[in-house]
């Protein structure tokens, strides 16, 4: 992973970069630095390249990297498939190759198109005077854009900061919708920044009629590429399919639930085997997320039992659940598994500490029982929902794998850190994002990635931080599964036909409500979000699925919604985890009850702007 950023001037001119952008694509990048500046006289531009370098794969490569004919790439990427990548080699270098091999603009989109993972690029083609940049399908990794006074200055960054009352830049995320061009020499000449676009489709789908762009910087226009060109998803299309199967068995419909509901699912040959399917490429997603990782030790350095390279937010649902069985499935059985729970202190008031026994009237008793419920109070104040579930999650996960190093890291976050915290850091990389809800779960998720907690063993607690570099979380489960409340409201209302629309819809808007904030929120700690559940081949088998095979809100909560997913957790041997119903991360960590209770997840965060 790196932080990547590329400053263009329409003149000779400097060019140069906000010194606290800076600092935060070096937190992304703390392993390697580096500047390259191209200064052109005839078309007259100036560009500057900034890359800073997060050590994940093969032979550290410091970036910017260059070929023999002065073309220079800054990835922020993984190449986990399309490409071939050796256990050793290094990515950046594999797509750089590939790259200097083009001839023409549709051998750039080809080799782009063949990338299975998440990546951000910005690439100089030094003879055409061309740059291309954008991000891939999902945007799961972050790029922003801004543009200078007077149509002069051009910047494209993973990072940036917002700083009130002041000129530096307006910022926006890049929408993921495809690849883009600048043809520098054409916005010399014009004195004007225009941009061609290359959409992304789905394999087999037509390209769009009309396109209007938004974010744009407001001194940047843009227009369709004239050539017709298209940027192939490799990922078919969503069924949408209305017509459902006959019902296979179904559990008799009772307010409780349990595992033993799912399992008269997988009494049915054909149900047991799409079950095991999904497996199949849910688990090699996880494998080419954890395996290959570099490994960090010095040779004078004796390894430690006790440092994970790996980490997953943990909230003991599903979600999280099954990514850490299938983890443990790949990663060597001497190393340990970090497993991050985040939880906001309660408000003392909100705490049932329990009560005395009526009639009490020894004064030495009400004293013992007043130290007691203290106590008590002390240890409560965040045994929120998630560090509930989150316990009996590892109760889970060591009855399945006693052999592994589980480490359980408890995150307790009090509102005075959370004040701090936001103001220094959080704010800055939420942004350009804005809403209560990119706060909340913005803080909830730079918290738990941070990783400093506490570790209990038996009676004995220790202070823990967290070394691994790549954390795996669980975003795109509910998006493809039909996870989210409003899905039931959608089925209620609309009935499957509305339920197509809705999951149609969600994979769609993910990069600009989900993935570019986490990119940035856990890259600000020097570590790497890694998402399996938005793996190419995941999405391809979930996709090539009827609505009706991946969820039944016929069904209630915590068998319906993700009900596959609940068969696969079944499948794997989980047992109340399988059934627990969805949780919002701002809901089960309670960062929702420290705020105002009246706001809404969509309001404009009045505790983003920094003072």
């Amino acid at each position: 992973m790196c932080g990547i950023c590329c400053v263009v001037n329409l003149t000779a001119s400097q060019c140069v970069l906000q010194k606290h952008v800076r600092e935060k694509l070096r937190n992304r990048g703390p392993d390697c630095s580096q500047d390259i500046t191209d200064m052109v006289l005839d078309p007259s531009y100036s560009c500057l390249f900034s890359a800073h370098v997060l050590h994940m794969r093969g032979v550290l490569t410091p970036q910017p990297l260059q070929d023999k004919d002065g073309n220079i790439l800054l990835w922020n990427g993984e190449v986990f498939g399309g490409l071939t990548v050796g256990a050793e080699d290094n990515d950046t270098k594999v797509v750089l190759h590939h790259l200097s091999l083009c001839r023409s603009p549709s051998d750039v989109l080809s080799v782009l198109s063949q990338v299975k993972g998440p990546w951000a690029i910005i690439y100089y083609r030094k003879a055409e005077h061309c740059i291309w940049f954008g991000r891939d399908f999902f945007g799961r990794r972050s790029l922003l854009w801004s543009s200078g006074p007077e149509e002069c200055s051009f910047t494209l960054t993973s990072v940036s900061s917002c700083l009130p009352d002041s000129d530096s830049a307006y910022w926006q995320e890049v929408p993921a919708v495809g690849v883009y061009s600048l043809d520098l020499k054409k916005c010399s000449y014009n004195r004007s920044l225009k941009l061609e676009l290359y959409p992304w489709v789905y394999i087999g789908d037509e390209p769009p009629n009309d396109f209007t762009c938004e974010g744009l910087p407001s001194s940047v226009s843009m227009v369709m590429n004239d050539s017709g060109l298209l940027l192939n998803f490799s990922v078919p299309s969503m069924n949408t399919s209305l017509t459902a199967a006959a019902p296979n068995d179904k559990p008799n419909q009772t307010s409780q639930t349990s595992p033993d509901d799912l399992k008269v699912f997988l009494k049915s040959t054909e149900k047991r085997e799409m079950v095991r399917n999904l497996i199949d490429v849910l688990s090699e997603a996880v494998r080419r997320r954890v395996q290959c990782l570099p490994y960090q030790l010095k040779l004078t350095e004796e390894p430690n039992d006790d440092e994970a390279q790996v980490a997953i937010l943990f909230s003991g649902g599903i979600d999280s659940m099954i990514l850490a069985v299938l983890a443990d499935r790949h990663i060597p059985a001497d190393r340990p598994i970090d497993l991050l729970n985040v939880a906001f202190k309660l408000q003392e008031s909100k705490i049932n500490p329990g009560s005395t026994k009526k009639g009490q009237t020894n004064k030495r008793q009400h004293a013992s029982a007043d130290i007691a419920q203290s106590d008590q109070v002390k240890s409560n104040c965040f045994n929120v929902p998630d560090r509930i579930t989150g316990r009996a999650g590892l109760q889970e996960l060591k009855n399945l794998s006693p052999a592994r190093k589980w480490n359980f890291v408890e995150i307790n976050v009090t509102q005075e850190e959370l004040k701090e915290m936001r103001e220094k850091h959080i704010s800055h990389l939420v942004h350009p994002l804005d809403t209560v809800l990119d706060d909340s779960i913005g803080c909830a998720v730079w918290f738990a990635a941070r990783g400093t907690g506490i570790i209990s063993e038996g009676t004995e607690q220790r202070r823990h931080t967290s070394t691994a570099k790549v954390v795996l979380t669980g975003i795109g489960a509910d998006e493809q599964l039909a996870g989210y409340s409003r899905h039931r409201v959608r089925f209620k209302t609309s009935g499957l036909k509305g339920l197509v629309k809705e999951l149609a819809m969600e994979l769609g808007r993910i990069s600009s409500r989900n993935l570019g904030r986490d990119d940035r929120i856990i890259g600000d700690h020097g570590k790497e979000a890694r998402f399996p559940y938005l793996d190419e081949d995941v999405v391809s088998f979930l996709n090539s699925l009827p609505v009706w095979e991946k969820a039944d809100l016929c069904l209630p909560r915590g068998i319906g919604e993700k009900l596959l997913l609940r068969l696969v957790a079944v499948e794997l041997g989980l047992g109340p985890s399988a059934v627990l119903p969805k949780r919002a991360m701002q809901f089960g960590s309670r960062i929702a009850k420290l705020e105002n209770s009246h706001e809404k997840a969509s309001d404009k965060c009045k505790r983003l702007v920094t003072s």
